[in-house]
């Protein structure tokens, strides 16, 4: 959106300064920042800034949100909402088209790293303590997104891990099944979800678990962590190796290709959209979705629409052979902040943009962003955050929003969640409880060189071998001769890089 919209001077600092409560002088956005030159009338014209964000809903929310955040902090919001499906390739257009935006919500790896050092962004490195909220930002989730130990992003906070397990407990109660303890009693949920009629409609039209075509975050790298694979890398004879090298990796593809071979998964997950696969457990056509149990809430949204008696459950602690829990950690961040040099050419328009983002980080904006309008998305209880009841709504008007907000409610002070829904309550009690249990990348500080080059086209053989061996169209031997290219075609040198990078960081 642009408007304009001309206000006093004195009415935009105190808006600003009861926006964002900063009254201290620094170069925050209820500072001078954000005042851009002075209009034909004298008064100042709104800094205009930019965004590049993905869309993870069906549609563009409303502008209500959006107006809201221009009259608080006195700017002129350009947010491009794009797909999430077609962001990447939309990303690499506007790089090569000089075309980016002046945020842009890119990870830091691959190609994307090779700009950072080529100098294609801002180091913020020496600003980021100019600003009361971003100076509260957690250093060590900034530490885990530097580039060569310089700050070139800012980021939205994220729990360490939130997988866990979302089953259909009514399904489980009538064929006596209760939280799977391990993996096991997951495969004999998936089994009888599938053949036990769990619907009672006296056809074998169920499947136990709905997947959909994603290794990074979905159900297999879960249960593979829960089998005891490591994050990405582990120590093995004490040097690093890649997991699809660990037996652990091996067992979980094989598990799966169980699944699919007796039909208690969707047979064509490979290619299946995260959308498809929630409408699996909406129509009731699946009993269980393993990823993030931040989805209990929407999934059961849409059951209920169609099935009011239906019941979902929530759970995390699936152990593996060993007997121990595990689960896979993220970075603690998702969605870094980048500020390119193409768009921000100056660097007075940067420090516009830092306390536009600093602005983002004020408790009414947090809020605004992460939980909606007061009274109209939310009611606040006991200090507390209390969505509506009509999911429909939040996820409409709300949701996108999510994916600008900058840090979390333990840096930028929103209200907690207080939930209705009890699965939902119940989810965020277990991503705390993760937190005991998750295990780090150990190379996520670390540098490799022909990681950052070709990352995206070496991963494309495992994954290409992991999803044909689950499929069952190849072997074992298939497998290990795709490893085998993998260390050919660069593998070798990015594992010799990155034991020389962990042997220097001991």
């Amino acid at each position: 959106m642009k408007r304009r919209v001309a206000i006093s001077m004195f009415m935009a600092l105190t808006l600003l300064l009861s926006a964002c409560g900063n009254g201290n002088g620094n170069a925050s956005t209820g500072g001078k920042e954000n005042e851009g030159t002075e209009g034909s009338g004298g008064q100042a014209a709104r800094a205009k800034i930019s965004i590049m964000t993905p869309l993870h809903m069906a549609e563009t929310p409303d502008a209500k949100i959006e107006q809201l955040i221009e009259e608080k902090l006195n700017v002129d919001l350009d947010i491009q909402w794009i797909p999430a499906s077609t962001f990447p390739d939309r990303m690499s257009a506007a790089f090569a088209t000089s075309s980016l935006t002046d945020i842009v919500n890119i990870s830091i790896t691959g190609a994307n790293r090779e700009a950072i050092r080529d100098g294609q962004f801002w180091d913020i490195s020496s600003y980021i303590d100019q600003y009361e909220n971003l100076k509260k930002l957690n250093p060590e989730v900034l530490n885990n997104t530097k580039v060569d130990g310089k700050l070139y992003a800012l980021y939205q906070g994220r729990p360490l891990s939130r997988q866990g397990i979302i089953y259909r407990q009514d399904w489980a109660e009538q064929l006596g099944l209760s939280d799977p303890q391990n993996l096991d009693e997951l495969y004999t949920m998936l089994e009888k979800f599938t053949n036990e009629d769990p619907d009672q409609n006296g056809q074998k039209d169920t499947v136990g678990l709905a997947e959909r075509g994603d290794l990074v975050s979905g159900a297999f790298k879960t249960i593979a962590s829960w089998n005891g694979t490591p994050n990405e890398w582990g120590v093995m004879d004490g040097k690093l190796a890649p997991a699809f090298m660990f037996p652990e990796y091996q067992e979980t593809m094989e598990f799966f290709k169980k699944l699919r071979s007796n039909g208690y998964i969707n047979s064509d997950f490979p290619v299946t959209s995260k959308t498809e696969q929630q409408n699996l457990i909406m129509n009731s056509k699946a009993g269980a979705y393993i990823g993030c149990m931040c989805d209990v809430q929407q999934l059961y949204t849409g059951l209920a629409q169609l099935q009011p008696d239906a019941q979902l459950e929530v759970f995390n602690q699936v152990k593996g052979p060993s007997g121990k829990f595990t689960v896979f950690s993220g970075p603690g961040f998702n969605h870094p902040y980048l500020f390119p040099k193409s768009a921000i050419k100056t660097e007075e328009k940067l420090k516009q943009v830092l306390a536009f983002m600093d602005g983002m980080m004020s408790p009414e904006i947090a809020n605004m962003l992460y939980w909606g309008i007061e009274n109209e998305h939310y009611t606040v209880v006991d200090g507390m955050a209390v969505p509506v009841k009509e999911q429909g709504k939040i996820d409409r008007d709300v949701k996108p929003y999510n994916t600008i907000e900058v840090g979390d409610s333990a840096t930028n002070n929103r209200l907690e969640g207080k939930y209705d829904y009890a699965p939902m309550q119940k989810a965020q009690e277990l991503f705390a409880d993760n937190e005991a249990y998750v295990v780090p990348d150990p190379t996520l500080m670390l540098d490799s060189d022909t990681f950052t080059k070709h990352k995206d086209r070496l991963a494309q053989i495992i994954t290409d071998a992991t999803y044909n061996y689950m499929l069952g169209e190849m072997d074992e031997a298939g497998f290990n001769k795709a490893v085998e290219r993998w260390k050919s075609e660069g593998g070798t040198q990015m594992i010799e890089e990155f034991n020389a990078a962990y042997e220097q960081n001991k």
